[in-house]
């Protein structure tokens, strides 16, 4: 009896490798090989980006936040302990497209945090 070979689970092996580096520059995307050592690295640097992305889009709302805030005279920090000092429950995200659409709104919410950071200071 012939020995058996891996036959059509190594062709599907290969497809499913080949088709997830098509696209790819050269000769990455016609050879097992580098294909499947550049897909492995792409998925490696997709799973690192996507946190990495979250993180970078958070730091460009406190830059924006940071901003109008100076523009308004206070600090972040100051604005955001008194923001939630004061109850109001606006994530940063929201903050930095208040800031950013409607200023006068954002000049009510300062108004309404600085002073509550500010009594919280002076009882410490």
């Amino acid at each position: 009896m012939p020995r058996a070979r891996i036959g059509a689970a190594r062709n599907r092996k290969r497809t499913r490798i080949l088709r997830e580096a098509r696209g790819y520059y050269g000769r990455t995307k016609n050879h097992r090989y580098l294909a499947r050592n550049a897909v492995r690295r792409a998925g490696t640097n997709a799973f690192r980006d996507r946190r990495a992305r979250k993180r970078d889009i958070r730091k460009l709302w406190i830059t924006r936040i940071t901003a109008a805030c100076r523009m308004r005279g206070t600090r972040y920090s100051l604005f955001i302990n008194g923001a939630k000092m004061a109850g109001i429950d606006l994530n940063r995200k929201m903050l930095s497209q208040i800031a950013i659409e409607d200023p006068k709104l954002f000049d009510k919410i300062v108004e309404l945090s600085v002073p509550a950071s500010r009594a919280t200071a002076a009882k410490a």
